[in-house]
């Protein structure tokens, strides 16, 4: 029998030619009440799905089979199955879900309800709900730290960052941050939360096991008013050196050494930039841009915009395949 093998060099030299793995991006596009799918190898759109009334929150199921959007007009929760690119199914949520957020198994969900102060726990296996926590008013950001015991929620108007815990689900503390907090995210290592304040303009760095405010980060843009820099979403990188925060209409992605917490260079990316997310290597980071009705692709190396893909009418979030 005839065999052959790849010399190393050459079998090298093949690898090299093969195709970067594309990863998939879902957009949520708030007034067009479309989801916009994008491929990261071609940098295009791909598909647009047709979602309920105000889509908002997004993110992947943890297998990848499915994503979540968070329709607040509908008050509920669309789940579309990525491989029919249509919505399948949806959870009950309470009024005007905005963000989200699961635990690390993928059992539980997390969901902010806008308009009744509260806080939704959905079994997503079951796809029951399991009850309501109360939290402030306006409630949003939500995040939950490495370990699972606590669960964060930020309430726009209450101007507060809620520390739950999983297993009791009721809030063991608060913590005061600046003005309409909208987005809360740990270091992968628990040590930090970062909270935006839209209207505050400032990042606080919340020690997690005292609740207390340890610092702030502040933002300054050359000709641009203070009140033009609103702070909101937030993507720190898994080996927790560097930060990317989301400057809505000053149109900009602050660079932030996470270490020193000091801004060190300014992004111009589309209009308005709300949202973020990374390829799950971290060479890339995708941000949404609101009134542009665009999406930038920054190369997180280099720190450079590359990239501007036209999607669907105001998108507001966007989540990564996990894979």
């Amino acid at each position: 029998m005839w065999r052959y093998c790849l010399l190393p060099g050459l079998a090298v030299w093949l690898a090299a030619m093969s195709p970067a793995q594309a990863f998939i991006a879902y957009v949520s596009n708030e007034k067009g009440n479309t989801v916009s799918v994008i491929d990261t190898d071609s940098w295009a759109v791909t598909d647009t799905i047709k979602v309920g009334q105000r889509p908002r929150g997004i993110e992947f199921s943890r297998d990848g089979k499915f994503v979540m959007v968070a329709v607040g007009d509908d008050d509920t929760i669309d789940v579309i199955d990525t491989a029919k690119k249509q919505v399948v199914d949806t959870l009950p949520s309470g009024p005007d879900p905005e963000l989200f957020t699961q635990d690390a198994a993928g059992k539980i969900l997390y969901v902010a309800n806008e308009n009744d102060n509260t806080v939704t726990v959905i079994d997503l296996e079951k796809r029951a709900r399991l009850g309501d926590i109360q939290v402030g008013v306006e409630p949003e950001g939500m995040a939950i730290s490495p370990d699972g015991k606590i669960l964060i929620n930020t309430s726009e108007t209450t101007n507060m960052a809620h520390f739950i815990d999983t297993a009791k689900r009721q809030v063991v503390a608060s913590v005061l941050v600046d003005s309409r907090p909208r987005f809360a995210a740990f270091k992968s290592d628990g040590s930090e939360l970062w909270v935006s304040s839209e209207i505050g303009g400032t990042v606080s760095i919340i020690d997690p096991v005292k609740h207390a405010v340890t610092g702030k980060i502040e933002f300054s843009i050359p000709g641009l008013r203070r009140e033009a820099i609103q702070a909101v979403g937030i993507g720190i990188t898994k080996d927790d050196k560097t930060a990317f925060v989301a400057l809505g209409p000053a149109n900009r992605i602050a660079v932030v050494d996470a270490t020193s917490h000091k801004v060190t260079k300014y992004l111009l990316v589309g209009q308005r930039v709300w949202h973020m997310a990374f390829t799950p290597d971290e060479k890339y980071l995708l941000t949404t841009n609101g009134v542009s009705n665009d999406v930038s692709v920054i190369d997180v190396a280099a720190q450079k915009v590359i990239k501007t893909i036209q999607v669907g009418e105001l998108p507001w979030g966007i989540t990564m395949s996990p894979r």
